[in-house]
């Protein structure tokens, strides 16, 4: 599958899935030939997943965007949205674990940088299981934007170590 036509796969995905039940459920069933890579792991394929920003945030926007506490649960797709591609995202990176439970839909250009909320470029089945998992990324997120909002690094400079490798993006950055 091209990568970018997970948007009309996952909604057709969705479809089945609410019909069956598995929306909600444990499983998307049997792992299908994979279109992605899971050689990048910790990291997603950026073939598949590129990252992307949303472009109300900027470096001028900072402080009425990221920098406004809860800011991004006003931008945070809902699950009924992130569901349908999560499992098409299963089945594109060939997981064999094919329970939903196991996978965060995680933003590669996470929201608290101001990446885009719903495009399915920067949304991937990031995994829970392994040494470096989602949980792992979100503290990196967190320390990122902290440093953005105080002033000790810029915007850009926080995107571009995330982007690349979220697992050096601190010591790239100087921030740890």
């Amino acid at each position: 599958m091209r990568p970018f036509a997970r948007t009309s796969t996952a909604v057709a995905s969705a479809l089945a899935l609410a019909g069956s039940g598995l929306i909600l459920g444990v499983s998307v069933g049997t792992a299908q030939a994979a279109s992605c890579s899971r050689s990048y792991l910790p990291l997603p394929d950026p073939s598949c997943t590129p990252g992307v920003y949303n472009s109300a945030v900027t470096q001028s926007t900072i402080n009425s965007t990221i920098c406004v506490s809860g800011w991004t649960a006003t931008v945070r797709p809902p699950t009924s949205y992130t569901n349908p591609l999560k499992a098409q995202g299963i089945i594109d990176y060939g997981y064999s674990d094919t329970n939903m439970a196991d996978y965060e839909e995680d933003h590669q250009i996470p929201l608290e940088l101001g990446g885009s909320p719903r495009d399915p470029k920067n949304l991937w089945p990031e995994p829970y299981s392994g040494s470096q998992t989602a949980h792992s990324k979100d503290g990196v997120e967190t320390k990122l934007k902290n440093a953005v909002c105080d002033g000790r690094i810029t915007l850009s400079a926080a995107r571009t170590a995330i982007k690349n490798n979220w697992t050096t993006a601190l010591s790239v950055t100087g921030i740890g």
